[in-house]
């Protein structure tokens, strides 16, 4: 547990609390992530296993799992192997979609990562209705 907080909702990644020299021990590469049917993400990458790629030390702290579901906040990708939330969500929301992984690895000027496209497409529906 972090020593700063009584409640540490986001902590380091458990393989990282006994390393005392960091370098290059970060949670690096590709990690499949599982989308939750009838998400927003789901329906934006049209599948339900994706494949993002990472660079941090930190995680969700899944004790708080059922709290933050009872406050309406909406788990929508999860790390089938290690339990891991990588994607969040709120339904009553325009837009609201935090990721653990790094989108901006994987896009383009020529082939935009998906969330950006539908990011940018939300906020033009937005400004078209207001």
């Amino acid at each position: 547990m972090n020593p700063a907080t009584n409640h540490p909702v986001i902590d380091l990644l458990e393989n990282q609390k006994t390393i005392n020299q960091k370098g290059g021990t970060m949670r690096l590469g590709s990690y499949n992530c599982s989308i939750e049917d009838g998400s927003i993400v789901r329906r934006i990458y049209m599948k339900q296993l994706i494949s993002e790629r990472h660079r941090h030390r930190y995680e969700f702290n899944n004790e708080y799992l059922s709290r933050f579901k009872t406050a309406g906040m909406r788990f929508s990708g999860i790390n089938p192997e290690a339990g891991l939330v990588e994607i969040i969500e709120l339904d009553n929301h325009p837009f609201f979609i935090a990721v653990q992984f790094h989108p901006e690895y994987k896009s383009t000027v020529e082939t935009p990562h998906p969330l950006f496209i539908a990011f940018v497409a939300s906020c033009m529906k937005h400004v078209l209705n207001a």
